[in-house]
């Protein structure tokens, strides 16, 4: 299996569970991993072929942008299935989500999740 990737997507969310976290948007950073087969795409030379990385780079910002979730967990879950729905030739995603300003003492904080396609 072959690998997509996204790395340090950046974009802004209101998230999180305590009230000065729903006031303003605040940075989160995304690194993404999808599984695929890119022999298909290789030899045709067709976009249509893999999978656009451009194209989930706009959907998960657009999609993070306007979520109001309270939780990196249940933003992680929902950014999955949204992956999968749209791009059908994802068998697997390795999904971190970073948020570097919810500790005031950590460079960043934030998550890791593996998903795989259930047929």
């Amino acid at each position: 299996m072959d690998t997509i990737f996204i790395q340090g997507l950046q974009t802004n969310a209101i998230i999180g569970i305590y009230d000065w976290e729903r006031e303003e948007p605040q940075p989160l950073v995304f690194d993404i991993e999808m599984q695929t087969d890119l022999i298909k795409a290789a030899k045709s030379d067709d976009i249509a072929d893999t999978v656009d990385y451009a194209e989930v780079s706009e959907d998960v910002t657009n999609f993070v942008e306007a979520s109001r979730v309270e939780l990196l967990e249940t933003l992680a879950e929902q950014l999955c299935t949204m992956i999968f729905e749209k791009q059908r030739a994802v068998s697997e995603i390795r999904l971190a989500i970073s948020k570097p300003q919810a500790v005031p003492n950590a460079e960043t904080v934030g998550l890791i999740i593996n998903r795989q396609r259930i047929n």
